[in-house]
Parts: C-alpha cells; sequence; structure tokens
C-alpha cells in the first residue's frame, strides 16, 4: 500500500473530484467523520482493508486506484462502463438465514449457539465447495456438537427469510440486463429455494452453484466460471454480494462491484440504482 500520507492525499483528491465533503463521504462509506478526517490527514498508520474498501465504495472507484498511485481515482460514470450482466448473491442479499438457523438448531439440540456457529464454519466450506454430501455434513456437525443427529436442510430451509425489496429490485433490473446468481451454497438449496417461493421467478442466464463448481468465493475458479458461463467479462459484470472479500476478489478481474447492507436494503437498493443509472 502506498504511504499513509499518499493514501490520504488521493483519498482526498477523489473525494474532491466526486464533489463530496468529508460529512457526505463519512456518512456514505458508513464511518466516524473523525476517522475519515484523521485517514486524509495521515493520522491513521494503517487504515484497515474494511476502512479503506468502505471509502471505494462510496466512491464508486476501483480499490486499486487507491492502493495502487499508479492509477489516478476517477469516479465511474455508469455511462463509461457498458454493464450487460449483473451477478448477485443468495445468502445476505435475496434472502436471511443465518441467526434464524443457528437459534433452531440451538432450541432443538440444547446446545450453545457459539458451539453450533464453530461447528457451521468448520464443514459450510466443504460442503459448499461439493466436496462432502449433505448427509456427511449432518453427520459431521452431530458428531461435533456431540448430538444424536442434525437435519440442517430442514432449519436452513424454515429459517430462510426472502429479502422482497430486492426481488423487485433485480425483477426491474432484469428488464435492462442480463441477471445470474453467484453463491456459494449447499448442495440442491437453490432448486428447493426456488420450488418454495423463496427465490423470485426470474429468467436467471446462468446460476453458479458453487457446490457443483467445486469452488467458492473467493476463489479465482468460481469468478472464471461466472464469466465463462455469462458470456460476459471485466466491467460488462456488476457483482452484488454482502461479503467484501468475495468483491475484492471480483474486482481482481476488472468486474464492477457493489456491496450490499443488508441492515439497511433501502439505501443499498438506492445506491444500487444509482450506481446503474437505473
Amino acid at each position: 500500500m502506498e504511504s499513509t500520507k499518499q493514501l490520504g492525499q488521493t483519498i482526498k483528491a477523489a473525494r474532491e473530484r466526486s464533489g463530496l465533503t468529508q460529512d457526505g463521504l463519512s456518512d456514505r462509506a458508513g464511518l466516524a467523520y473523525s476517522t475519515l478526517a484523521k485517514i486524509e490527514q495521515g493520522a491513521i498508520k494503517s487504515p484497515s482493508f474494511d476502512t479503506v474498501y468502505a471509502i471505494t465504495q462510496a466512491l464508486d472507484i476501483p480499490i486499486d486506484s487507491l492502493l495502487n498511485p499508479a492509477q489516478p481515482p476517477a469516479p465511474s460514470s455508469p455511462s463509461d462502463t457498458a454493464v450487460k450482466f449483473i451477478f448477485c448473491d443468495v445468502n445476505g442479499v435475496m434472502v436471511r438465514f443465518y441467526h434464524h438457523a443457528f437459534v433452531s438448531l440451538s432450541e432443538e439440540t440444547g446446545c450453545q449457539l457459539d458451539k453450533i456457529e464453530s461447528a457451521f464454519w468448520h464443514y459450510n466450506e466443504p460442503i459448499n465447495r461439493g466436496e462432502i454430501t449433505l448427509k456427511e455434513f449432518n453427520r459431521s456437525m452431530a458428531r461435533h456438537l456431540g448430538v444424536k443427529s442434525v437435519d440442517w436442510r430442514r432449519h436452513y430451509m424454515g429459517a430462510i427469510q426472502p429479502i422482497p425489496e430486492m426481488h423487485e429490485c433485480l425483477k426491474g433490473l432484469s428488464k435492462r440486463y442480463k441477471i445470474g446468481l453467484l453463491s456459494n451454497i449447499m448442495p440442491h438449496f437453490i432448486d428447493e429455494m426456488f420450488a418454495g417461493g423463496t427465490l423470485p421467478e426470474l429468467d436467471f442466464s446462468c446460476i453458479i452453484d458453487s457446490s457443483q463448481v467445486g469452488a467458492v468465493k473467493p476463489e479465482d475458479k468460481i469468478y472464471l466460471a461466472a464469466e465463462r458461463e455469462s458470456g460476459f467479462k471485466g466491467q460488462e459484470i456488476f457483482f452484488i454480494d454482502d461479503s467484501r472479500a468475495n468483491l475484492a476478489a471480483a474486482e481482481k478481474f476488472s468486474w464492477r462491484v457493489f456491496w450490499f447492507d443488508g441492515y439497511d436494503t433501502a439505501e443499498s437498493i438506492r445506491r444500487i440504482k444509482q450506481a446503474l443509472n437505473n
């Protein structure tokens, strides 16, 4: 990363080009005013990646333009970039599930929530990559928790809640863009979510299911599969996800990215439309 002073100057220049005050940028990025002011002054010697990433999202500029001073930051304009395809994450963007599913499993087994979450994240990546079956996942979870059995599919499907505002947003966007799903997901879960009406009935051009691809975000393989299946690449793709690590990985392929805040869906949708000039 460039020196602290250079980073602060680069952020300040990008902010001024966007016509934002420090108050405006700090509010849009979800930062305290004092934090942004100190970063621009060079007083914070090593701002976290999440902080820098939040600033780039608020300014609608690639993160490389701040981390690499050879690339001058300039807010991108929808007219400058011909977005043709929108990929959308599932968990955290189209549906919510984590907390209620964990609570449900905790109530059924009597296990503490932190123990359940620890076990889940231990086995979640292998099943999302298709390395183990759901039966094997359940068996491993039960053994880890010290209980007789676990039926994660039942708890997950019983807990997920659609985010209807995002469904409507995607329906509107589908009139102008081709759309697809790009998700770290367990085998057959997406099909069941469509069957149960949890996901909207839209004409998805392609669905990138990690358990079928054999790779999970933020691994390169899944983004390459998405480009291959969609027929688009680089800045033709607009990617909506609630994980900054997944978005940062997509930016390596020059995708346009958008961080979705599930705690403020209305603001996220407003900014999606603004970014796409929709």
